[in-house]
């Protein structure tokens, strides 16, 4: 660990506390005017689509998780002093939280594709039990006496 003064100490934390403060402001602010809340009536991410997603919506959304990830970074490599350990320290801690954070997304791509095809199938028996309960044939309301002789 790198050998720092109490003074100098106190003045790196503060300094990240600031900088963790002022990210955190600049999130709430970009979630306020995106989602139309800072301004009534005016939602940026409604005005151009890439298919039916809209861009706006887009670059907030990376926004956010851009000044997150930095937010995790300067706790990471700060507080919890990852900064001054050894490479291959760091790389025992860090190569597992990539692999975790790969999962998360790779189990929510999964889940949407379930979920996806599960909708299709609900939906194709539905349609196939809709068809089934239809009448066939011309309807009968009485029913056949046999002839009397």
């Amino acid at each position: 660990m790198s050998a720092h003064t109490y003074e100098e100490s106190k003045s790196i934390a503060l300094k990240t506390i600031i900088v963790l403060a002022v990210i955190t402001v600049i999130e709430v602010a970009i979630a306020l005017v995106g989602k139309g809340y800072a301004i009534p009536g005016w939602a940026p991410y409604d005005t151009a689509y890439i298919g039916s997603f809209p861009i706006g919506k887009a670059v907030m959304y990376l926004l956010m998780i851009g000044m997150s990830v930095y937010k995790a970074y300067l706790v990471i490599f700060e507080f919890m002093h990852m900064k001054y350990e050894v490479r291959n320290m760091m790389r025992s801690v860090m190569v597992p939280t990539v692999l975790l954070i790969w999962a998360i997304i790779a189990f929510f791509c999964e889940g949407t594709y379930w979920r996806n095809t599960r909708a299709g199938i609900e939906d194709k028996d539905r349609t196939e039990v809709e068809t089934s309960m239809t009448p066939r044939g011309p309807a009968t309301t009485e029913l056949s006496r046999p002839s009397e002789h």
